[in-house]
């Protein structure tokens, strides 16, 4: 029997060879993964090498590995017969694709069969497989390889941000800091040696509060300093706000259109033409205080015989026409007694209170009140991509505290900004020179998704399903795109994550989830997502058009880190009682 060189590298080679896979026969394990003194050694998620004659490399990634133990009859120098059992390491890996001149392609049809070696693949030919397809100007990087942490796995920047991109792990996996951790290198990346801000701009949707303290010089927004224009709410958001939508009423809907249309040209300073052009979704300003009176008065009007309605103003006795309508707004109207009115009397009862307690809803100020009457268009954009009046207060990062908002007004909040923000790009592009693409290219950031965009179709998240959904669709050619957190990602919009080309996946425990995820990978990939369950918080599966191969990764630190919404109650519950200040609280409250 042949004395084997202890000192040789150890034999592995290639015994069957499927579409989808490869099983490699290893005699030792311990040294074959020891060969290359930069790597760690082997586990499930390495990668090795498989070579044939002409030198192209098969780059496979373990999937699995079993012993399979082999009996062999000898006779010894006394002539007895013994067993020696022979013990060898099976490696089953899925094929990624092949470096042929240092450049890697996905696909292994170059290789001739049977392959020669095995081995390791190294930590140079890693680091290839990762920068061959990515330029220094597009390179952009966030993590390393999850099974060895010195080898960077870079990204290509420019398809991760303008293809939509999706953050998805359960409670206590790391998405916060692993939003913050690509945001920070976004906002610090810089293409020359020029001071001062880089050109990004972010808007987070933050519903829990998470990243102020992770963005401190950014242009925070929350319920106390928010303003919200009323009068540039389309069609569907003001229906939703204002309109009992379980009631069917097409006669609100219809008289509400009325008034806020006629309202918008009676206040309009635009020419003749333009005015003539105003219709209900216009973006120009209406008073809702006199939308409000023209309702009431509409609401008075007595079923009678005759065919004409006489009011009467300080002016004098009109009838009620188009080209007298706008007189409605206006307070100390009377009708003339005997005249004939319409057939409109005390239909819009509940439609007025309802409105009425909308406007006396202190909640909703940031929305109702004489700011956001005020405030002018231009203002309301500038405060959402981080333009401020003083240049030095200018931010990359402009953070929407939702917290304070009221349920009821959630999804209207997110639908118009949203919704301004994709029109701000589309318009802004329409006036550029056709060569040039955009300028102000905008991530529009939504934690906890599944609350905006849910599958469902319940009313109360129709404007802003439509809104995100639209820009889905259609930001990425204006220049307005989307990354999607959520912890619950079966239960986002399927519209919103066809749309992601790159996926951050980490820590899932929900069947459904994992299964959504795997529908993402290619079938000779699929079989990954099975560690998402056991991933360690900040531990990621990587997958998308932004990455040369799907890949577990690891996430860099972030620093600052978000406020971590996970309380140490043991460590709280050791401490001294502490005294509360129940007033305060309910002051809070009830603001």
């Amino acid at each position: 029997m042949a004395v084997k060189n202890e000192a040789a590298e150890p034999n592995a080679e290639v015994i069957a060879v499927y579409p989808n896979r490869v099983k490699i026969s290893v005699d030792d394990l311990s040294k074959f993964s020891t060969i290359d003194s930069q790597l760690e050694k082997l586990r499930v998620g390495s990668y090795l090498e498989v070579s044939d004659d002409d030198n192209h490399k098969l780059i496979v990634i373990i999937e699995s590995y079993s012993i399979e133990y082999k009996e062999d009859k000898i006779i010894d120098k006394d002539g007895e017969e013994r067993i020696l059992k022979n013990k060898k390491y099976i490696i089953e890996a899925n094929p990624l694709g092949t470096l042929v001149n240092d450049k890697f392609q996905r696909g292994g049809d170059s290789l001739t069969i049977p392959p020669t070696k095995v081995r390791p693949a190294s930590a140079d030919v890693i680091k290839k497989i990762y920068q061959s397809d990515v330029t220094e100007n597009e390179k952009f990087s966030f993590a390393t390889l999850l099974t060895n942490k010195e080898i960077e796995v870079p990204v290509n920047g420019n398809k991760f941000f303008n293809k939509h991109f999706a953050i998805v792990g359960s409670t206590g996996s790391g998405k916060s800091h692993t939003v913050a951790k690509v945001l920070q290198e976004a906002i610090n990346s810089k293409n020359g040696g020029y001071n001062g801000l880089n050109n990004s701009h972010i808007v987070i949707f933050d519903i829990h509060g998470e990243y102020k303290k992770a963005f401190p010089s950014s242009n925070y927004i929350d319920i106390n300093n928010l303003t919200l224009p009323y009068w540039l709410l389309n069609s569907d958001e003001l229906t939703e706000l204002f309109i009992d939508t379980d009631a069917n009423d097409h006669n609100q809907r219809s008289i509400f259109q009325e008034a806020v249309t006629i309202n918008k040209k009676k206040h309009s300073t635009d020419s003749e033409e333009l005015k003539s052009k105003i219709h209900f979704d216009s973006p120009s300003y209406f008073d809702i205080i006199e939308v409000l009176q023209y309702l009431k008065y509409r609401n008075t009007e007595l079923k009678q015989t005759d065919t004409s309605i006489i009011w009467i103003d300080n002016e004098g006795e009109f009838t009620f026409s188009e080209e007298t309508s706008e007189k409605l707004f206006n307070k100390g109207l009377k009708i003339k007694k005997g005249s004939a009115t319409g057939t409109l009397n005390a239909k819009f009862i509940n439609f007025i209170n309802r409105l009425q307690i909308k406007l006396n809803d202190k909640r909703l100020d940031f929305l109702l009140d004489e700011k956001a009457k005020k405030i002018s268009f231009e203002n309301t954009i500038k405060q959402f991509i981080g333009y401020n009046k003083e240049e030095s207060k200018n931010s990359n990062i402009t953070i929407i505290d939702l917290g304070g908002i009221p349920f009821e007004a959630l999804s209207i909040t997110v639908s118009l900004i949203s919704r301004m923000l994709f029109e701000f790009g589309f318009y802004y592009k329409k006036k550029l020179n056709e060569d040039i693409d955009c300028e102000t290219p905008i991530l529009l950031l939504y934690e906890e998704a599944h609350k905006y965009v849910p599958k469902s179709d319940l009313v109360k998240y129709r404007s802003s399903k439509a809104a995100i959904e639209r820009i889905a669709k259609e930001g990425r050619k204006y220049g307005v795109t989307l990354g999607i957190v959520s912890q619950r990602p079966s239960e986002v919009s399927e519209t919103i994550f066809s749309q992601c080309n790159t996926f951050i996946a980490m820590r899932l425990t929900n069947p459904d989830d994992q299964n959504y995820v795997k529908k993402l990978l290619p079938d000779t990939m699929g079989n990954m997502t099975e560690m998402l369950p056991s991933l360690k918080a900040g531990d990621a599966l990587l997958v998308g058009e932004s990455i040369a191969i799907p890949s577990l990764v690891h996430l860099n630190e972030c620093s600052p880190s978000p406020k971590s919404s996970d309380i140490k109650y043991i460590e709280v519950w050791k401490e001294k009682w502490k005294d509360v200040d129940f007033d305060d609280i309910i002051k809070e409250w009830k603001k």
